[in-house]
């Protein structure tokens, strides 16, 4: 499998795609709710996810597609060469904001990442990695995350986790956010992702992502070092949603040990 090749094709693809979503800014929006109203989808949602689908089809019918918007195929295996994407990511601020959201792609074969990529369509900015062979920012190469303690870190956390609620210890939370250097929300798990892999985050924590929310970033993750697991410490499963962790490694550990007690 030649994935210089394949990594030619997605860029070539992603980037007609965020010209695409450009575009849309001057057509009419039509929105809709799907678990609750927080959780939205728009046609250009569909379209873009359609778009990527046809390209990959075209290309190779056999390789297979896990796209939130469900396009692609059914996946219960990641056997083969199996394609995880979200055509945006960050919805709500594509809506609201016309900035902040991404595309986010993950290329996997049996289960091990190849190939990921994290494009900021407003910025034109796309982040992209090939393993053994590092990532890259608009093709420059992205250095390994420096080392850090707890008390430098900035990180990654939704405000809901830091109020009492059912899936936490969230005095532990308040004990995390005053030890800190600061903290961030952007919408987006691709964009705090991306954020950690470049190294303006230090960490980012979820309660709950699907696999294409975070199959592009754990691709990038690993070639600048930085470590992805759920929050028992585990690795994420890709089949199904979980809890998420992505961390310089000098404090991964402490998050997971010190911080962190799921209930």
């Amino acid at each position: 499998m030649d994935l210089g090749r394949i990594n030619e094709f997605a860029l070539e693809m992603i980037f007609d795609a965020g010209k695409y979503i450009r575009a849309s800014f001057s057509q009419e929006l039509i929105i809709e709710t799907k678990s609750d109203f927080k959780d939205i989808v728009t046609n250009i949602d569909r379209e873009i996810e359609q778009f990527f689908v046809n390209k990959i089809k075209m290309r190779d019918p056999s390789h297979k597609i896990l796209g939130e918007e469900g396009m692609g195929d059914n996946i219960v295996t990641l056997d083969g060469p199996v394609w995880i994407i979200d055509p945006i990511d960050g919805t709500m601020n594509f809506v609201k904001q016309h900035r902040h959201f991404l595309i986010s792609i993950g290329f996997y074969v049996d289960g091990e990442g190849k190939l990921g990529y994290l494009y900021d369509v407003m910025r034109n900015e796309i982040i992209y990695a090939i393993r053994g062979e590092g990532a890259f920012i608009d093709h420059r190469r992205i250095r390994k995350l420096m080392p850090l303690t707890i008390e430098e870190a900035v990180i990654g956390i939704n405000a809901s986790w830091v109020i009492p609620n059912d899936k936490i210890n969230h005095e532990k939370m308040i004990q995390l956010i005053k030890k800190v250097r600061g903290t961030r929300s952007y919408g987006s798990a691709a964009m705090e992702i991306s954020l950690v892999v470049t190294g303006k985050l230090d960490a980012y924590l979820s309660m709950r992502l699907a696999p294409w929310d975070v199959g592009g970033g754990m691709v990038i993750a690993e070639e600048v070092g930085a470590v992805t697991s759920n929050l028992k410490g585990k690795p994420f499963n890709l089949l199904t949603h979980d809890t998420f962790l992505i961390a310089n490694p000098s404090i991964h550990k402490i998050l997971l040990d010190q911080f962190i007690e799921l209930k």
